[in-house]
């Protein structure tokens, strides 16, 4: 085990040290020096991190910490800075140092034409996925927030690098905004934990969970105590892993470069979510009405995500759509209990939405920045490795045997089926109908920007393939979606998986879910690969055979079809909702309160003086003979004065 810690921790840190040399000294060291540097120590964590996974299966899998150095010590609150290393924090780790890896890779040969300096963008990737690192091996909840908002803060330094584009610049306030908005409950869920079980590290609150079962709030009603901290943290996860409400940040995220729009979808941020229901798994599993709540919002995010990807003309909000709808899956999955088949998805979903966002990067750069599909067609025949790169991603992603989301998305929708309840048949059927809906948009995108006559010949006379650095990522990212399902199913939901997660997951006494994925009907388990052919083969139908069918659809259904395409106006809703009335509300404190008040006594102060000065000025004429004529009225009512008096 000293070995797997070892790699461990030169996991996590290695980007940290890559990240603050190239932010602190990149000026001096240039460009070429800071890329070179983040790339390799990337390579190196990724490295590490799928040696230290194997060192520690190999070695059976204990969990184990790792202590770097002490934290916080307030009273009887006592935080070390430890690391966490158990399955769930080691495939994370793996994961994500390999996705980041490909990533900065990836980014030298896409960052290639700017023309200002780009080392700051490399240090940010890097303590972006430092920040996720952090998240992911923590011991504790305040090492968790850390890089909870450690991944918020660098997600907001990315989605906005590029500065001098307003845009960009509403993206990451916006980003930032709905995060704050999710955190503030997350945070709640902190403090109830710790005030419950008097620590915030894991062990200690996993230990003490069933003798706290009965415990009640009396607010507003009676409400245990588990139901109120989990709800909380999972209205946190929502912010994080872009869910019905909570979802609207994440398209207007693709305002940032693509390798960071990657990075963000497929390695961090929306995964973090899905990850802190799989930690807290042991205390999500006493919270029945919570993980109701978790499926209802899942299930209802991946239906309402793939009726928006359906229409959008963007190439990377239609990606980014899928994001959000396949995030939805993997809440799905936690719902029912079966975190492993959530974990799966998550991990598999990396290399094939990494692949996707990176495809549409190289499509992207082969057609000078343009990303309106509607502009592109016949792509295939100039950028024929990003076409099977793109054909590759689009099969794992519409889950067609034998490609990763094949394994991954059915085991979820497997679970959905085994866990017999009424919100479970209910995530199935949307499970199903979004698989369907999936692979058309999927399918769309392909036929709209590599099939069919050019519809801009400029572009298409321009376009190029792209060069090694960014087309290496994607046969290696390519292969992941090919065999990532095949070669983890055993371990993350088969017959191995008790032994391979080794306590890092925990299944509640009698939840049988995920022991009993292998006894769904056949029927019922090929639903789904039926609904993707049949999505793949409308597609065709649409947009190869019959190509006036969208838009007769279009204009036969006109407001379904703006319905979907505004994103069932959920941005024009809390514009009303809320932006509206709190501009309303800061103008009336601005111009009521503040000028008119806070600032108006002051300037009125002012005012009287000024005006007092200016008649007392009046007084001073000049004139002996005034002021001897005023002493003597004064000296005259002195003298009655006193007469009076005495």
């Amino acid at each position: 085990m000293e070995t797997a810690s070892n790699l461990f921790e030169i996991a996590v840190l290695a980007p940290l040290f890559g990240s603050a040399v190239a932010g602190l000294f990149g000026r001096v060291t240039g460009d070429r020096v800071a890329q070179a540097l983040t790339t390799v120590l990337m390579v190196v964590s990724a490295g590490c991190g799928i040696g230290a996974l194997y060192a520690a299966l190999h070695a059976g899998g204990t969990p184990a910490v790792v202590s770097l150095a002490d934290w916080i010590r307030a009273g009887n609150f006592h935080a070390a800075w430890t690391l966490r290393m158990d399955t769930l924090s080691l495939s994370m780790v793996a994961m994500v140092g390999c996705v980041s890896a490909l990533v900065h890779i990836y980014s030298t040969g896409y960052m290639g034409h700017e023309k200002v300096p780009t080392y700051r963008f490399f240090s940010y990737l890097s303590l972006f996925t430092f920040a996720m690192l952090m998240l992911v091996t923590s011991n504790d909840l305040i090492q968790l927030f850390f890089g909870w908002e450690g991944v918020g803060l660098a997600s907001y330094l990315l989605i906005g690098y590029w500065y001098d584009r307003p845009s960009a610049n509403d993206a990451a306030i916006k980003a930032f905004v709905v995060n704050r908005v999710a955190d503030l409950f997350f945070l709640v869920g902190v403090a109830l934990l710790f005030v419950e079980f008097g620590s915030v590290t894991y062990d200690n609150i996993f230990a003490l969970v069933p003798a706290h079962g009965d415990d009640v709030y009396h607010l507003f009603g009676t409400h245990r105590v588990y139901e109120v901290i989990c709800t909380l943290l999972f209205i946190g996860a929502m912010g994080k892993s872009a869910q019905l409400f909570l979802h609207t940040w994440l398209p207007d995220a693709m305002e940032g470069p693509t390798p960071v729009s990657a990075l963000i979808h497929a390695a961090t941020m929306v995964t973090a979510g899905v990850f802190l229901m799989a930690r807290m798994s042991p205390l999500v599993e006493f919270a029945p009405y919570t993980k109701d709540f978790i499926l209802f919002i899942g299930a209802t995010t991946c239906f309402f995500a793939a009726t928006v990807g359906l229409v959008q003309p963007d190439i990377k909000r239609t990606i980014a759509y899928s994001t959000c709808s396949q995030l939805g899956y993997m809440f799905m999955a936690a719902g029912v209990g079966a975190y492993q088949a959530s974990m799966f998805h998550l991990t598999t979903h990396a290399f094939f939405k990494a692949l996707l966002f990176l495809g549409a990067g190289s499509v992207i750069h082969a057609v000078h920045d343009e990303q309106d599909m509607f502009r592109m067609g016949g792509l295939w025949k100039k950028i024929p490795l990003t076409y099977g790169a793109m054909w590759a991603g689009s099969l794992a992603l519409a889950g067609i045997f034998p490609f990763a989301g094949y394994w991954s998305k059915d085991a979820i929708l497997e679970a959905a089926w085994m866990a017999h309840s009424g919100l479970g048949f209910y995530g199935w059927v949307l499970g199903c109908i979004t698989a369907f809906l999936t692979a058309l948009y999927s399918w769309r995108l392909l036929f709209l920007v590599f099939h069919g006559t050019p519809r801009d010949a400029h572009l298409y006379e321009g376009a190029h393939e792209s060069p090694l650095s960014m087309t290496l990522p994607l046969v290696l990212l390519g292969l992941g979606a090919a065999l990532a399902g095949l070669l983890l199913a055993p371990h993350y939901v088969g017959a191995g998986q008790a032994d391979f997660w080794a306590g890092a997951i925990v299944n509640a006494p009698g939840d049988t879910v995920i022991a009993t994925l292998e006894q769904t009907p056949e029927l019922i388990a090929l639903v789904p690969s039926i609904a993707g052919i049949a999505g793949i083969a409308v597609a065709y139908l649409c947009y190869v055979a019959r190509p006036a069918i969208p838009a007769g659809l279009a204009r036969g259904m006109r407001p379904l079809y703006l319905f979907l395409l505004n994103k069932w106006y959920f941005d024009e809703l809390y514009d009303r909702i809320f932006i509206r009335p709190y501009q309303a509300l800061a103008r009336l404190l601005w111009k009521g309160a503040d000028e008119g008040v806070i600032e108006a006594i002051p300037a009125g102060l002012a005012r009287v003086t000024a005006g007092t000065a200016a008649q007392a000025v009046r007084t001073q004429t000049g004139s002996i003979a005034i002021y001897a004529f005023t002493m003597l009225i004064g000296l005259v009512v002195l003298v009655s004065t006193l007469l009076i008096i005495h």
